[in-house]
């Protein structure tokens, strides 16, 4: 998978509903959504020293994340993904592991080398040498927008929240979600390959929109600690 474009933008409840509505002529729900919006649930790692959140913090272009991600919490499903960054753009691949795979790994446990999923072994080796450990439960209702021109993919993240209780991924209930965000607002994000049609880019732009650095990790980690930055 090639590097993609990736924008974010803070939004309002008005502005959501708005963009909504003028994306609804033009571009189709993704097609794995179930009514308005589905649930993402993923488990964030970083390493002994805390080096993803330096790093956000740093603004340093170049960096990666890992994470489980989830979409049901009954489901046998996971994805275990590595997000990379790189001068703006950004690169998602992942491996598909089981509830039992994912269990091992939030007891600390590396999986088995497996030539095949090169995200599992990357785990599994920075758990062995940086002590890499879940370290966040990031929790948000998406709503996701796509066209085949461009590969545009243009999302709404609603609700979202974070919680320190990494033992509570695989239940139904998390404990202590804090909300990452004031009340009433959230992300807009646009997705892209290598380019984005004018009529839809009209479409979006409503004149209020400025392009934010928000990582949901970073954002939640602080709310976690109980500094906000929005």
């Amino acid at each position: 998978m090639e590097y993609r474009v990736e924008k974010k933008f803070l939004v309002s409840n008005e502005q959501i509903l708005l963009l909504s509505a003028k994306l609804k002529t033009v571009m189709k729900l993704d097609s794995n959504q179930q009514g308005s919006a589905y649930t993402i649930r993923s488990l964030y790692f970083d390493d002994i020293y805390d080096n993803c959140m330096q790093e956000n913090e740093s603004g340093i272009d170049e960096r990666h994340k890992l994470r489980i991600r989830i979409y049901d919490p009954s489901a046998q499903k996971l994805y275990l993904e590595n997000k990379e960054k790189y001068r703006g753009y950004t690169k998602k691949t992942r491996n598909i592991i089981t509830r039992d795979e994912c269990t091992m790994i939030m007891q600390g446990v590396p999986l088995t080398f497996d030539s095949k999923r090169l995200v599992v072994n990357k785990l599994s080796l920075a758990m062995k040498t940086d002590y890499m450990r879940p370290k966040a439960i990031i929790e948000y209702d998406r709503t996701a927008f796509i066209h085949p021109l461009g590969n545009v993919r243009i999302t709404f993240d609603q609700n979202i929240s974070a919680s320190k209780s990494c033992e509570d991924f695989l239940s139904y209930d998390i404990n202590e979600k804090i909300p990452v965000l004031p009340k009433g607002m959230h992300i807009l994000e646009v997705k892209y390959d290598e380019f984005l049609s004018d009529y839809i880019a009209q479409l979006i732009e409503d004149g209020k929109l400025i392009q934010i650095a928000f990582s949901k990790y970073y954002l939640g980690r602080m709310a976690i600690e109980g500094q906000f930055v929005y």
